[in-house]
């Protein structure tokens, strides 16, 4: 059955509350978000980036047609995107760059590019445009402009304590913000930002470290819900299908090919962190880091196997681990017996910013801070050498899995 047949889903399951389950939320925000972006162009000039990726767009013939072809069949299948040009897709993203999030109670969006593109990218046309080197590099500029704006001051509009602000009762009550090192008597908490608060710090002894003298002990390196436990990983796969394969070279892309082989035939461990989780990334052993390194990818691509499913964005997870934006950290163990620890952390959209606070050579303590998600959706994996793992905590199927702590037992080596 075509998309052009099928009735439109009212309904998509969402991993960390980054958008809403329920479509016709999302259907108003996109009008509203359209709204906002007619006024704003009438009004002031487009930025540059945002004018470099429509010349892009428009120069382009394949991607132009490619796009084009993508918002006609989300429309066709029924879905209310808010636009139905790329002239006011871009007038939108244009939009966005000055957009901070407000909390909600009942719809929050996290996440109003994801929202934007969520029908259009998993269109028989729009897998195309999503891969599109050219694309994704201009995308990048777009997002690096957003995050500048979510960086500065004038991102703080809902930093307060007001209904739609991230300090009402219900917003401090979700993020339990009681835990974290802010001050409710100075302005906007003491935030000097969006990404500031996004990006909050736990206070002293808010997440133990468990068994630090004990190096069999692995932690989380990230707090977050289990997502996947895989053994016998591959160097790399040809295809991917619905149950998707982790393949090591794609995934560290820029480590030298004997590193990526010690981990063929090892053990991954994935989860995701939700909107209201702590997004700094801390080292799950002690050891010397190896390697560390930013790699460019995709940002809104997910896989055709996966296609207008309820749950298909959340289930190109693993996809992302070797598509998407995102950082590579390697940990030489002080455990020999454990050898080396790739974490990788992926940034599956929205402004994606990898921060690395490590680098090679750098001795790290379990549970030492190695660097941070600045305002994104995100998931992130540890991958181990064969035969070091004796089990983990945690064990599939992970539907509804509650967050595992940062600096938490998460696996037992041998």
């Amino acid at each position: 059955m075509t998309s052009e047949s099928k009735k439109p889903l009212e309904q998509r399951r969402r991993l960390g509350g980054w958008l809403p389950d329920n479509e016709a939320e999302l259907v108003a925000f996109r009008k509203e978000l359209a709204r906002r972006a007619r006024q704003r162009a009438a009004s002031a000039p487009r930025t540059h980036v945002v004018d470099e990726l429509r010349a892009l767009i428009e120069g382009d013939t394949v991607l132009r047609m490619n796009l084009s072809r993508a918002i006609d069949q989300a429309q066709s299948a029924g879905y209310e995107l808010g636009y139905s040009t790329i002239g006011e897709l871009i007038d939108i993203i244009d939009y966005v760059t000055t957009y901070a999030p407000p909390f909600s109670e009942s719809s929050l969006i996290h996440c109003p590019l994801n929202a934007l593109l969520d029908w259009p990218m998993c269109m028989p046309s729009g897998y195309a445009v999503f891969r599109d080197p050219a694309f994704n590099a201009r995308l990048k500029r777009v997002l690096n402009v957003w995050c500048g704006f979510l960086s500065g001051p004038h991102s703080r509009m809902h930093l307060n304590g007001s209904p739609d602000g991230w300090f009402c009762e219900e917003a401090q009550q979700r993020l339990g913000i009681s835990q974290f090192l802010c001050d409710p008597h100075e302005p906007h908490w003491g935030f000097a930002s969006w990404n500031s608060f996004f990006t909050r710090q736990f206070k002293p002894g808010a997440r133990p470290l468990a068994e630090a003298a004990d190096s069999k002990i692995i932690v989380s390196a990230c707090e977050a819900s289990p997502y996947e436990v895989r053994h016998g990983i591959r160097f790399e796969d040809s295809f991917w299908l619905k149950s998707q394969p982790y393949s090591v070279r794609e995934i560290l892309e820029r480590s030298p090919r004997e590193l990526a082989e010690r981990f063929v035939g090892g053990s991954i461990y994935q989860a995701f962190l939700s909107a209201f989780n702590y997004h700094r990334w801390h080292a799950p052993v002690a050891g010397t880091i190896r390697e560390a390194y930013q790699v460019d990818g995709t940002y809104y691509s997910d896989a055709e196997s996966e296609g207008e499913d309820p749950g298909g964005l959340n289930d190109s997870q693993g996809y992302t681990t070797a598509v998407a934006a995102r950082a590579v950290i390697v940990i030489d163990c002080d455990d020999p017996a454990i050898g080396q620890v790739a974490c990788v952390f992926v940034g599956m959209a929205e402004v994606s910013s990898c921060m690395i606070d490590v680098f090679p050579g750098q001795h790290v303590s379990k549970g030492e801070e190695l660097g941070f998600f600045q305002y994104g959706g995100s998931t992130y994996c540890l991958i181990f050498e064969p035969d070091v793992i004796r089990g983990f905590v945690v064990q599939p199927p992970f539907d509804n899995a509650q967050p595992i702590r940062v600096n938490a037992h998460l696996a037992t080596a041998r």
